[in-house]
């Protein structure tokens, strides 16, 4: 009677998470290193690896910013020296590759702010086990899990919000049914794939390593042992032979005669080169599927559909690949950002610059400038580049002014105007206590006590447009969206741009271009508008002022010069 087996390889399960009475810590994984498995797919899948480097890189973008950061310079300075580029890029990738990241929060002596963060390897730590209230009150770190013997020490490091200790850990994963303490990857459905892809490419290297030969049938023709020889005997071939990487290994019998020796069939595959390719070219297209890939040329692999070579497919195609798959990943990380600042009292719309080219972004029907900022990447308002118009004018710096001043009186620029100094007399008045003004009532001496003092009023400068044209210069165009936004300047950042080379492809013959003088240009159909504030809790506007038009004298504390004129 022959006895047939059939030997099954080992099947794909997804990771168990039970709690153990006997530990107060949360394993992730039969063997408590799913992480490590995760690192394992992305080591051994090329395709695996493509698509997560590329779409780790896209979550980044050109790192983190804010559409009112001119608003609050303070708040967007304290932001991004605590997220800064190297801690963001690493919690972009463990988001992706692991499915969750984890950010060291550190707070100051005091522990009313919030010193510092710093990004925690995921694969370090391991969820406590939940509290009465159902929440996560720690995580325990070890440097390696596989490691882990019962007895060694582990750091305990308590939940964001869950103590007054000096270091916390703000967890952060998407919501995933089934999964409480851990949260799956996203591309966790093309896993089995990933890990085919791998024994796929292990199998053809150690076949060609191992002399290409072809997979063997073997017979045992002395009798059929008793069954626990059977499983023996099955147990020590599967070990010694099974697997990938014994692929074209040769066996070696030994036989007390010719008569009773083991006989080896090899099994010929007629299309055994058609298999492999489809099982290859389907395990790629199972992990393009699961990290959802809407075309293959968006992470640089290129395909034979005909979307890698149509411009316009393409677009789309990042477009919606911007929109379902990497923003969803990119607001996790903002929420999870916004409640760290909030301990700070500090408020920002944040949002990553993105990767995504310039002319693929459609702006035409947004009115909004900041969701503009958003949907571009390009700060409009204040970093202006040669994306936009090729305009040069990162080195001309605006501001809008705080909400402690007040514009009372603006002016077209003009040499003839009268001194800054005494515009501002003119239209400032320095607020007095009662007692002031009865001595100044009583004793006014030419040599008293002067409150004309500059420290009360400043003068900035505003693009502004003179007559209308239907063939602006990018330059002006520009301009004219910042003087709209409140973005006004100082002449010292008017005269540093002349000096930097802004326009200065509009300078004769090679000379240094005066901005302040010629603005975009020698028949350039814009001014620039002198703008007076006065400090609003020191001074008032005046009663005095009369209707007047030009004065006559020329402003003497500063005058724009770039560098070679005289």
């Amino acid at each position: 009677m022959n006895d047939l087996r059939i030997v099954n390889l080992a099947t794909y399960t997804t990771p168990n998470i039970v709690e153990k009475q006997n530990q107060d810590w949360i394993a992730y994984g039969d063997d408590n290193n799913y992480f490590q498995y995760l690192i394992d797919r992305y080591n051994g899948s090329p395709t695996n690896s493509a698509c997560m480097n590329a779409i780790s890189e896209m979550i980044f973008g050109k790192g983190l910013d804010a559409t009112d950061s001119n608003r609050k310079p303070d708040e967007y300075a304290k932001m991004m020296s605590l997220f800064h580029k190297d801690c963001v890029r690493k919690l972009a990738y463990d988001l992706k590759l692991m499915g969750q990241c984890a950010i060291q929060v550190i707070y100051s002596k005091d522990r009313k702010t919030i010193a510092q963060v710093e990004h925690m390897p995921v694969e370090t730590l391991r969820a406590e086990k939940c509290n009465e209230d159902g929440d996560i009150p720690a995580y325990f770190y070890f440097q390696d899990w596989s490691k882990y013997k019962k007895g060694d020490e582990l750091t305990r490091i308590p939940a964001f919000g869950m103590s007054n200790e000096a270091i916390e850990i703000y967890y952060i994963k998407p919501y995933r049914a089934g999964f409480k303490y851990y949260s799956s990857p996203d591309y966790a459905g093309g896993l089995q794939y990933a890990d085919l892809e791998e024994e796929i490419s292990n199998y053809h290297l150690n076949n060609i390593i191992n002399g290409l030969a072809p997979s063997m049938l073997i017979n045992f023709n002395n009798g059929t042992p008793n069954a626990e020889e059977r499983e023996l005997i099955e147990k020590k071939i599967y070990q010694k032979f099974s697997g990938s990487s014994n692929a074209g290994k040769f066996i070696l019998a030994f036989n007390d005669d010719p008569a009773t020796a083991a006989s080896i069939e090899p099994i010929q595959l007629s299309d055994a080169h058609n298999q492999y390719q489809f099982l290859s070219e389907e395990s790629s297209k199972k992990i393009l599927v699961s990290h959802r890939v809407v075309s293959p040329m968006l992470i640089g692999i290129k395909d034979n559909t005909g979307l890698g070579n149509n411009a316009d497919e393409l677009k789309t195609a990042s477009v919606l690949m911007d929109n379902t798959v990497i923003r969803p990943f990119q607001r996790l990380l903002i929420d999870a950002f916004d409640q760290i600042l909030a301990y700070n009292d500090i408020a920002l719309n944040l949002y990553f610059k993105t990767l995504q080219p310039l002319e693929f972004t459609e702006t035409e029907n947004i009115d909004n400038e900041e969701t503009k900022e958003e949907e571009t990447g390009v700060k409009l308002s204040n970093d202006l580049t040669d994306e936009v118009g090729n305009l040069l004018l990162n080195n001309l710096d605006g501001q809008t002014m705080g909400d402690e001043w007040v514009e009372v009186d603006s002016r077209n620029h003009c040499d003839s105007n009268e001194s800054i100094e005494d515009w501002a007399t003119k239209n400032i008045q320095v607020k007095k206590t009662g007692l002031q003004k009865l001595q100044d009532y009583i004793s006014a001496k030419p040599d008293g006590f002067s409150y004309l003092d500059k420290s009360y009023y400043k003068v900035r400068y505003r693009y502004k447009e003179e007559y209308p044209s239907s063939n602006s210069r990018d330059f002006c165009i520009s301009m004219m969206l910042r003087s709209k936004r409140g973005v006004v300047y100082r002449l010292e950042d008017i005269d540093k741009a002349s000096r930097e080379g802004v326009n200065d492809s509009f300078g004769h013959k090679g000379q240094p271009y005066d901005l302040f003088k010629y603005k975009g240009g020698v028949n350039c159909g814009h001014v620039w508008e002198e703008v007076l504030y006065r400090l609003k809790d020191k001074t008032e506007k005046s009663n005095k002022l009369k209707d007047y038009d030009v004065v006559d004298s020329i402003p003497k504390s500063y005058k724009a010069k770039p560098v070679g004129t005289k």
